[in-house]
């Protein structure tokens, strides 16, 4: 499904190892393909390790720049891909809990996929939300107050955001598709 993005601004944040692959990368290419413009910012800047299932150490990419001092006020929609380590890594960094935070306070869609609603847990945004994500953080997401549902996607209006999320790498399409979605609202 092709969109106009022309002019959406959307920033991917990861740690610097861990990232699945997949997670990242493909919808960083969809993204660009319908003319959003990407930005990719880590934990520490530089290079960044994919992986593969957790894995298998696949490519390295080169982050735009850091978490530190972004804002939400620059960007349409964040995307935080899974991978374990990563996610494990996010849900610890104070910069990264302080930019969903943000995006929420201010009505912008938030996207995550498979570990990444970790990092949705520890900034606190999941409270009654309805959410999917890899089956083992489900236990995770219930014990903080969301409901799970075992889908490719869901979509979850809140009050004043959207939060989007899928399961895995499987579900790419589908989520690539609602990101698409929610920025043309954006």
């Amino acid at each position: 499904m092709s969109m106009n993005l022309q002019g959406k601004k959307v920033l991917f944040i990861t740690a610097n190892t861990g990232i699945e692959r997949d997670e990242l990368l493909k919808p960083m290419e969809a993204l660009k393909t319908q003319g959003a413009k990407v930005m990719h910012a880590t934990v520490k800047g530089g290079e960044a390790q994919t992986w593969v299932q957790d894995s298998e150490k696949d490519v390295t990419v080169n982050s735009d720049t850091t978490l530190k001092g972004l804002g939400a006020s620059d960007f349409d929609l964040l995307v935080i891909p899974g991978g374990t380590v990563n996610a494990d890594t996010l849900r610890q960094d104070a910069d990264a809990q302080r930019l969903v935070q943000e995006f929420a306070s201010a009505g912008k869609p938030v996207a995550a996929i498979c570990h990444g609603p970790w990092l949705l847990i520890d900034a606190g945004v999941v409270d009654s939300k309805s959410l999917t994500s890899y089956s083992s953080v489900r236990i995770d997401l219930v014990n903080a107050g969301a409901s799970w549902v075992d889908a490719e996607v869901k979509v979850c209006p809140g009050k004043g955001w959207t939060l989007i999320t899928s399961r895995n790498p499987n579900d790419l399409p589908a989520f690539n598709a609602a990101i698409g979605k929610a920025l043309q609202a954006a």
